[in-house]
């Protein structure tokens, strides 16, 4: 068996492992012991899911074979790379540079119309969206 090492907890913590340790006979340093080696075992789960899953978005893994969970993060991961990438390009620039006249929604939901010359007009009122 290990041997102890003096350590210190916040408060807290303790007096939480103290009430939840007296439900299953434990005493405050056994409950300490059993919270911090459950959340090993979590984390290494969690680290060898997350592997699975940048496999799978990767191509290196069929999304087929992951869990439902694995699932539910892989296509969160892919929700949010989406999201940041599409905000990150901008293709008014590259179109007005080609003369190209584009609209836009604004965040009150008037529709704005971003011209080559670099002007910008109002040319619908808000929507309510």
């Amino acid at each position: 068996m290990p041997v102890d090492r003096p350590t210190r907890f916040a408060a807290d913590l303790m007096d939480a492992a103290a009430v939840s340790g007296r439900l299953d006979s434990r005493s405050a340093k056994q409950q300490l012991d059993y919270w911090a080696r459950l959340g090993r075992a979590v984390s290494m789960n969690e680290t060898a899911a997350r592997r699975r899953v940048d496999a799978a978005l990767a191509g290196q893994l069929p999304f087929e074979s992951l869990t439902e969970h694995e699932r539910l993060v892989a296509n969160v991961d892919l929700d949010v790379t989406i999201e940041l990438r599409a905000t990150a390009l901008s293709f008014a620039e590259q179109l007005a540079a080609e003369g190209v006249t584009t609209v836009s929604l604004a965040d009150d939901g008037s529709l704005v119309e971003h011209r080559p010359d670099g002007s910008i007009v109002v040319v619908g009122p808000a929507t309510g969206v």
